[in-house]
């Protein structure tokens, strides 16, 4: 018997919540450690750089995992190894709360970089395996909101619980999450089986590293990694150099990061049913990161008032967002069958590249208090990503010309 639209409904939508509650578990842990550099700077005794060393460890991990994964998931399957970087998560977070020198937080940043490799080539691959075709433009948007969700909260959860408490129980509290997260993955592991593994044969027709060829492939991954350059600016640093600039509370810098993250998960629900049924993504992206990159500038400024500089961060997460569903599914029309897992590995590795390279660039501008420049930067990265987002769309249209 043949599934109603009712029952496929029903299916997609489970499967896009419990992929989506992983994703927001992962971003989660992209800013914990960032969301507390106000209590490690002057418990440890470390500087602007080191602490943004920790970060750049986490995503270099991650990065080279990710890319390692893509092939893993194409190899045994995606939930399994999506299984495994949530409770590596969770471990990370214990060795951080137990931390007592500078290099116990280099080991757990790493083990949460290894942890979050597998969830894009993970997600990914599930998404277009269980979802119908029809609402894999909104199973995107979902994605991209439910880790804006995990950026935005982590901030205010770490920050509230140190407050509180101190910094070592808001990680211990911090672990308890991915745990739970596993518990409820686990209960609907049906949900997220993954399609019976094909394997290739090599010798005949393409090989596991054929798509390495695509020129496709890499001008996405130039894309992540500017694109990421400019996130990684915001993530780490934004709170303090609105504080410089703007005179800001840190608590109203912080809920101005906040207000960047959730501004961003909205847009991405527009920017959902504007990428459904249309094939020209790079041109949504690029309306969205030029309208980003001139609001940085003005932020830059620092010529307006603080009120305002909240909504700025607001607008720029917004005409952010936008682009997230298009970039997601310019990336699927360039991967070729059967290869989700590695063409998203190694692309999503992009954007751990850049977040590895951000801290250490934008950390350095803050000792050098130049926090104007942080904005500056962050809008010449986001224009610098239209030129990629283009590359990718024109040479995508034809190759499908070609063989049209």
């Amino acid at each position: 018997m043949a599934p109603t639209d009712n029952t496929t409904l029903r299916s997609d939508a489970r499967v896009i919540g419990l992929v989506g509650l992983a994703h927001g578990i992962s971003h989660f842990y992209h800013v914990i450690l960032a969301a507390l550099f106000p209590w490690l700077i002057p418990h440890f005794n470390l500087s602007h750089v080191e602490v943004g060393l920790l970060m750049t460890v986490f995503f270099v991990v991650s990065g080279i995992g990710q890319a390692l994964a893509g092939f893993v998931v194409d190899r045994v399957g995606a939930r399994a190894v999506l299984f495994a970087g949530v409770g590596l998560l969770g471990v990370s977070a214990l060795v951080l709360a137990g931390a007592r020198h500078y290099p116990m937080l280099i080991a757990g940043a790493m083990l949460a970089g290894l942890g979050n490799s597998v969830f894009h080539p993970a997600d990914y691959t599930l998404l277009n395996q269980r979802v119908s075709p029809a609402r894999l433009a909104h199973a995107f948007s979902v994605h991209g909101i439910s880790g804006n969700i995990g950026w935005a909260l982590s901030p205010l959860f770490m920050t509230s619980v140190t407050v509180l408490t101190d910094w070592r129980t808001a990680l211990l509290c911090a672990a308890a999450l991915p745990f739970a997260v596993l518990a409820v993955l686990l209960l609907n592991r049906q949900a997220l089986r993954p399609n019976p593994i094909v394997l290739h044969d090599t010798a005949k027709g393409g090989g596991s590293l054929d798509f390495l060829r695509l020129k496709s492939v890499w001008m996405c991954f130039a894309f992540f990694f500017v694109t990421a350059l400019a996130l990684g600016g915001i993530q780490s640093f934004a709170s303090p150099a609105l504080v410089s600039l703007y005179g800001m509370s840190l608590a109203m810098a912080t809920s101005s990061y906040t207000a960047y993250m959730v501004a961003s998960a909205l847009g991405m629900v527009l920017g959902g049913f504007l990428a459904a049924g249309r094939k020209d993504h790079d041109k949504t992206i690029a309306f969205a990161f030029t309208t980003a990159a001139l609001l940085a500038v003005v932020l830059a400024s620092a010529t307006v008032p603080a009120g305002l500089a909240f909504v700025l961060m607001g607008a720029i997460g917004f005409a952010a967002g936008i682009a997230g569903p298009s970039r997601d599914l310019l990336i699927k029309a360039a991967a070729p069958p059967n290869a989700t897992g590695r063409v998203f590995g190694v692309v999503y590795s992009g954007l751990d590249s850049g977040l590895s390279v951000a801290p250490l660039l934008f950390g350095a501008l803050m000792d050098a208090s130049r926090p104007g420049w942080l904005f500056i930067g962050i809008g010449v990265f986001q224009a610098m990503a239209i030129a990629t987002a283009v590359g990718v769309g024109g040479n995508t249209r034809a190759l499908r010309l070609q063989k049209a």
